[in-house]
């Protein structure tokens, strides 16, 4: 891996580790999420980054794929995932964690118990290292603290300007034959005093591009060209497609997605409606044996 590269990976991740410290700066319960993410969207900017994806700002049951749209009326509140993704020139860094907003004990102890099964897995990370290695150690540690992993949610592989590049990082030990390599990786479990397996919920605000497809409408095909060049292959939300186009940039999304031009990411919800808290770092190990956890603080 060439030194550049590497360079914006670590300058990602110490944007990224940024973010977090001002995610708690100015979340507090009741504040609009709309204005969260509004905010945390601007800091990314003035670090001299672009987001990821959108930011997740999850509550409770909902594990992940929360971002508010133009419009929300939803407050912080609860068990509060903040999920936050970061790109350099398509280098990514990802990282989350969790907020208790209602002051309760459980709450605190899924949060603790997230924490450290992220700490347990990125001390495992090497090269060599069996993934599934890595999911039985978060499984281990989040079953002996007395809750659940998720495991139909589960860590990645990252690439440039691809969130989600193919390999999976498990949060249990899933039998997987895959071995560590070089490369940039985010190790994220989810854990709950649920059921441990996510369905799918409402929509979420925030769409990919899925094929070049063909819509007629000249608007709609200019919102897509915008799309192409400013997000590429990554993640982004509705509330930015409306800030630059406009109440005709979501009858625009609309279109895109009827011809099946958009996808559009469902929320994830724990079945049982258990709650979930989550804890997220990104690792990067090159092939001389170094390793970064380029997201922890």
């Amino acid at each position: 891996m060439e030194k550049s590269i590497i360079d914006k990976i670590l300058k990602a991740g110490k944007i990224a580790q940024e973010l977090r410290r001002y995610a708690r700066e100015i979340i507090v319960r009741d504040k609009s999420l709309f204005e969260i993410a509004t905010l945390i969207d601007a800091k990314i900017f003035e670090l001299g980054a672009k987001p990821a994806f959108p930011v997740n700002l999850s509550i409770n049951e909902i594990a992940a794929h929360y971002t508010p749209s133009f419009g929300d009326t939803f407050v912080a509140q609860g068990l509060l995932k903040v999920d936050i993704g970061v790109q350099v020139d398509g280098y990514i860094a990802d990282t989350a964690f969790t907020l208790d907003l209602d002051d309760l004990p459980e709450n605190k102890k899924l949060i603790e118990t997230a924490e450290a099964a992220v700490t347990a897995s990125v001390n495992e990370f090497k090269i060599g290292k069996k993934l599934t290695e890595i999911g039985r150690v978060i499984g281990e540690t989040i079953s002996k603290k007395g809750f659940t992993t998720i495991v139909n949610l589960s860590g990645h592989s990252i690439e440039r300007f691809v969130i989600h590049a193919g390999w999976t990082v498990p949060n249990f030990d899933s039998g997987q034959t895959d071995i560590l390599e070089e490369g940039l990786y985010a190790t994220e479990p989810f854990v709950t005093n649920g059921h441990g397996r996510v369905r799918d919920g409402k929509n979420s605000g925030i769409y990919r591009i899925n094929s070049e497809g063909v819509v007629r409408d000249n608007f709609a095909r200019e919102v897509l060209a915008w799309m192409s060049d400013e997000f590429q292959t990554l993640p982004f939300a509705s509330r930015w497609i409306h800030a630059k186009f406009g109440s005709r940039g979501l009858l625009a999304i609309r279109q895109l997605e009827q011809a099946g031009v958009l996808y559009q990411y469902p929320q994830l919800v724990e079945i049982s409606g258990g709650k979930v808290a989550q804890a997220e770092h990104t690792v990067l190990l090159t092939e001389d044996g170094e390793k970064y956890i380029t997201t922890r603080e």
